[in-house]
């Protein structure tokens, strides 16, 4: 490195999306508090998660990374995050037919719970207060009590998301997550669609195939790769006090991790490269990703890949690209010309929700078309510029809310009072979040049956 990186370099930098502590000392209390805390996650589990990220970079697999916008301390509990992983796992099954090739399951969880705010000040009526900005920092009741910055707050997230990995760690390793099981989930999702005719014909064949398996003995009992799986957590590393906190050596490498997460990304506002949260990921082992909007050039880009990347190591770096379904076009091929032409080794993937958000009804939402006319494009332009379209990156809940519009029950600007539980951003519900592995798959299917014909004509 050009500069001596350790864990608290950051803090000789410029910072945005930074929250305004009033008492200074109770907040380095509460950081000296976390560092002698027990690490979240292991850094053997980062570098496997990094192993298997090289492998989508180089074409052999596909990310699948979603989660709630902002994790909740009042709706935490053990039916919420069985549900979510009950529909990540089915979205899971659908994308690996659909793309032929292992998907990385990567969560928006145990960790989520920082956002940064485009405003600092929320104004309701004549009354302005400081923006929410996640339960990690302060409270979404719209009192001045409530919006002051509580460095306590850290210590309750830190316990939350070790009790949501320990049930995870339980589920994907103790049998709840059986192809099995996963497939009759998504069997009864199809039956019960509106659109069920057109999934029926894949949900078919996934059938056929795993009546095939049962018939020459591979099974769930002599394999266990059919009954557990690989299930990493991810977050945006805004705060860095508390990703500061959670960095430790690694004892067998001596190389610094973040064990507050296996993954973590640089939002799109905060990927200066001489700013703090730049300063802070260049120096940590774990996978990053770095979110890139309309706004970052294609140089501007490469520089932030040197920079935490120099080594240029498959899957260390995701891409994780949100422009919008009408701005898609304009600014993707440029990047990736860019990153191709130089020879850079990312993992390209397709953030559909923060470019499509609307307000509709007084409500903020996501239209669903709109969601899946971005991933549609984002599949387009990579098979045009021959490069890998190699994962989504979605916010969605295994719970049937009513936040973003569309999708085969058709839900409407009237229905998004129904069941608008979101803190921060509209996520899809679990039934649209299954739609669109299926449509997702569709093309997955469509783009190889392409090549085939290519190769073979």
């Amino acid at each position: 490195m050009a500069q001596t990186w350790t864990p608290n370099s950051w803090r000789q930098k410029p910072i945005q999306q930074v929250p305004d502590y009033p008492d200074l000392a109770a907040l380095d209390s509460v950081e000296a508090r976390l560092a002698k805390y027990p690490p979240l996650v292991f850094a053997g589990e980062a570098r496997r998660l990094k192993s298997a990220l090289a492998n989508v970079a180089d074409g052999r697999g596909f990310l699948l990374q979603g989660g709630d916008c902002a994790e909740s301390f009042a709706e935490h509990g053990a039916d919420t995050i069985r549900d979510f992983f009950r529909a990540f796992l089915q979205m899971a099954v659908v994308l690996t037919f659909g793309a032929q090739q292992p998907v990385v399951k990567v969560g928006r969880i145990a960790g989520q719970f920082a956002k940064p705010r485009s405003s600092g000040i929320e104004k309701q009526g004549d009354v302005s207060l400081p923006s929410y900005r996640g339960d990690i920092i302060n409270g979404i009741e719209f009192t001045e009590e409530a919006r002051v910055p509580n460095p306590e707050r850290q210590v309750m997230a830190y316990r939350q998301s070790a009790a949501t990995l320990n049930l995870l760690r339980a589920f994907a390793m103790g049998g709840y997550a059986n192809l099995e099981n996963v497939h009759q989930w998504m069997l009864g999702f199809v039956k019960d669609s509106p659109q069920a005719e057109r999934y029926r014909k894949l949900a078919d064949r996934i059938s056929e195939t795993m009546d095939f398996m049962k018939a020459i003995g591979i099974t769930a009992e002599n394999h266990p790769s059919l009954r557990e799986t690989d299930f990493f957590t991810s977050h945006e590393a805004l705060l860095l006090g508390y990703e500061q906190a959670l960095t430790r050596v690694d004892s067998t490498s001596g190389d610094w991790y973040a064990t507050s997460g296996h993954m973590i990304w640089i939002g799109d506002r905060t990927r200066q490269p001489d700013h703090a949260h730049i300063e802070y990921c260049r120096g940590i082992k774990n996978p990053l990703g770095l979110k890139c909007g309309p706004s970052l050039t294609a140089d501007g880009l490469l520089e932030l890949i040197d920079i935490l990347n120099p080594a240029n190591e498959a899957g260390r770096l995701t891409l994780i690209c949100r422009f919008g379904h009408d701005k898609v076009a304009e600014h993707l091929p440029r990047l990736i010309r860019a990153v191709e032409r130089e020879g850079k080794k990312v993992v390209w993937s397709c953030d559909p929700m923060h470019g499509n958000t609307i307000t509709l009804n007084n409500y903020k939402t996501r239209p669903f078309e709109r969601i899946l006319s971005e991933v549609e494009s984002f599949f387009q332009i990579h098979r045009a510029e021959g490069s890998h379209p190699g994962g989504i990156h979605i916010e969605m809940t295994g719970n049937d809310v009513t936040e973003c519009t569309g999708g085969a029950r058709a839900l409407s600007g009237d229905d998004l009072a129904d069941r608008y539980h979101t803190h921060c951003d509209p996520r899809l519900n679990a039934d649209q979040a299954l739609e669109l592995a299926f449509l997702l798959a569709e093309r997955m299917k469509g783009g190889r049956d392409e090549k085939k014909m290519v190769v073979n004509g």
